[in-house]
């Protein structure tokens, strides 16, 4: 056996790029949510691996036939759940070429090429967001490509308890403090336990629909207030930038104004939103980043970079290296004795790394930056759209106000309190037990909705509501499949409401 046969290296390479082909031709006639139960692969695979090899053409008949059904497909045009995996034929391109090339580059003697193409990558992209300087390797910052946000939020987390410990000793731990709002990743809650910080000490700063849930640096100020009045000592704060549920954003700047007395490490997540912020009327919503210490978003999510590539820019690179540097015997070479080359294993968690930087790279050559900005654009021009046709229909209501490509919505109280009292007095229901109906009758025009097969969407529980959402941003979705998307919604809401109340508008 030859494992790396050059022969069926081509031919089973073709098979598998005809296979993906016919993939994304076909990927919209599949239901978008797998509609399959628990267990159910094991009832179709057999109990232990094959002694003698099988052919490429059997196994991607078992695909077909085995895999796609329990496949949501992220891919798919009508999908609008969570954010957003994008991808391209550039990304796709480059992840393959990452992948044949075999390079492990967790230092730069290790493929020189992979550490300069990263730090020059990284440089173009910091540019392009307009970051300052200080950012960039240019300016003695700079960025590395991790594998996801929860690696980037734990990473600068351990940078900066690292940094704090130095100053008032490592015994000190369980009184640090780490500061975000409730509508904060819970990556950061998880990468607090992993560096070990009291969950005690994790404050999730309460936020109000009033400020579209953008955390308050007035709430965040009497937070900290009172911690130092405890004796604790505060660290970090995560602020975000386009959150999960609704796509929120805090106040950057205000927020730096009030950590920087206390000498708190500021990050910046911007996981989704941060791709938007190349266009120059985006790039508002990062405003005040030059006051933070560290900047991250998934070239992933909204990108079309294949996943996985998270962009991480940090103001002083020795505050990650003091943190998560290991020079063990067997590593050690001559270039980085010298303390002139980048060995990109200290920048992160794990010592082993892929060669992202080719697949980010290509994508910015393939399509450029005015093309990717009128991508970008396109989905959230759709997002209007939608946006639009939802406030026509007033049975419904947009529950936060849409910024980028996500638009949040439900059936209004009062189109389910006209319901439930057959148009007569709805005050019978108490306040609390309303709330639960109005929150249940959404929930279940999202289960229908999703039960159709034909689209798939996920939800949002803020401020004690259950809300739709609706993300668009698939590479393959056009308006086409955001009108049959809003049209399914209609008919959905139909026929939960019954004939009881007036028919939606048409789309004409």
């Amino acid at each position: 056996m030859n494992p790396l046969d050059l022969d069926e290296f081509k031919r089973q390479g073709y098979k598998m790029i005809d296979f993906l082909t016919d993939y994304y031709r076909n990927v919209a006639n599949y239901p978008v949510l797998s509609q399959v139960e628990p267990n159910y692969l094991r009832k179709r695979l057999p109990d232990s691996a094959p002694f003698d090899p099988q052919p490429i053409e059997a196994i991607l008949q078992d695909v077909q036939q085995h895999i796609i059904p329990g496949i949501s497909h992220w891919l798919s045009p009508n999908y609008f759940a969570y954010f957003p995996s994008s991808v391209s034929t550039a990304g796709f391109l480059g992840e393959m070429l990452s992948t044949g090339l075999g390079v492990v580059g967790f230092n730069w003697v290790a493929s020189p090429a992979a550490t300069e193409l990263e730090s020059i990558v990284m440089d173009w992209l910091g540019k392009e967001l307009s970051l300052p300087e200080t950012f960039l390797f240019s300016g003695k910052g700079g960025g590395v490509l991790l594998n996801t946000t929860c690696e980037a939020i734990l990473c600068t987390l351990v940078a900066a308890r690292e940094k704090v410990l130095s100053q008032v000793g490592k015994d000190k731990i369980n009184k640090l403090v780490v500061y975000a709002s409730d509508q904060t990743h819970s990556a950061l809650e998880k990468a607090a336990k992993i560096a070990g910080i009291n969950p005690k000490n994790v404050h999730a700063i309460k936020t109000k629909k009033s400020t579209s849930f953008a955390l308050s640096p007035k709430s965040l100020l009497s937070t900290i207030l009172i911690d130092v009045g405890n004796g604790l000592i505060p660290f970090f704060l995560c602020a975000t930038v386009g959150t999960t549920a609704t796509t929120a954003i805090d106040p950057i700047g205000p927020l730096c104004s009030v950590a920087k007395n206390f000498g708190i490490w500021v990050h910046v997540d911007a996981a989704y939103a941060g791709s938007a912020c190349i266009c120059p009327e985006f790039r508002i919503f990062i405003d005040g980043v030059e006051e933070v210490n560290s900047f991250s978003f998934n070239a992933h999510k909204w990108f079309f970079t294949n996943l996985c590539c998270c962009c991480l820019w940090v103001k002083d690179p020795s505050d990650l290296t003091n943190s998560l540097s290991t020079y063990p015997h067997f590593l050690r070479n001559k270039a980085s004795d010298t303390k002139q080359v980048i060995d990109y294993k200290d920048w992160q968690i794990t010592l082993s790394r892929k060669f992202n930087a080719l697949k980010l790279w290509m994508v910015l050559r393939s399509y450029g930056i005015g093309n990717l900005r009128n991508y970008l654009r396109n989905h959230v021009k759709m997002a209007i759209t939608f946006e639009e046709h939802v406030k026509l229909d007033n049975r419904f209501e947009i529950f936060t106000p849409r910024t980028f490509s996500l638009v949040c919505f439900r059936l209004k109280p009062s189109t389910i309190a006209h319901q439930l009292s057959n148009g007569t007095k709805a005050h019978k229901y108490g306040n609390d037990e309303y709330v639960k109906i109005v929150n249940k009758v959404n929930k279940e025009l999202l289960e229908l909705i999703n039960g159709s097969g034909k689209v798939y969407m996920t939800h949002a529980f803020v401020a004690g509501a259950f809300v739709l959402r609706c993300a668009i941003g698939a590479t393959l979705t056009e308006e086409k499949h955001v009108i049959m998307m809003w049209k399914l919604v209609q008919d959905k809401a139909n026929f939960l409401l019954g004939n009881k109340l007036l028919k939606a508008p048409s789309l004409a």
